[in-house]
């Protein structure tokens, strides 16, 4: 009797495949700026884990998402989003601010 197909199958429902486990999703968390203000102005992540930041633009006009603790810069035009993946992050306070609206477009991202 030939158990590679069986084999090959069980572990591929358990979540296996030939090169490795199966990766698990990284958590993701949602980040929307409107009244050129990015909401909430803390998010709270795993230190670290890999995080994808899902950024929804609610204004009319564009804002860039701009972190140089987190090394990341996006536009994200007017009633878009875009997805930003960050970390995995020591445990601290990473800040990013949108750079069309710095007076006003401010956060923090806060691993532990």
């Amino acid at each position: 009797m030939n158990c590679k197909p069986f084999l090959l199958s069980l572990l591929l429902a358990g979540g296996v495949t030939a090169t490795g486990p199966a990766l698990a999703a990284e958590p993701e968390l949602s980040l929307v700026i409107k009244n050129h203000r990015f909401e909430p102005g803390e998010l709270k992540v795993p230190a670290g884990q890999r995080i994808k930041l899902v950024v929804h633009n609610q204004d009319s006009t564009p804002e860039e998402f701009e972190s140089h603790s987190l090394k990341r810069e996006k536009v994200i035009p007017g009633g878009a989003k875009a997805t930003i993946f960050i970390g995995p992050l020591k445990p601290g306070r990473y800040t990013f601010f949108g750079e069309y609206n710095e007076a006003t477009a401010k956060g923090a991202v806060i691993a532990e």
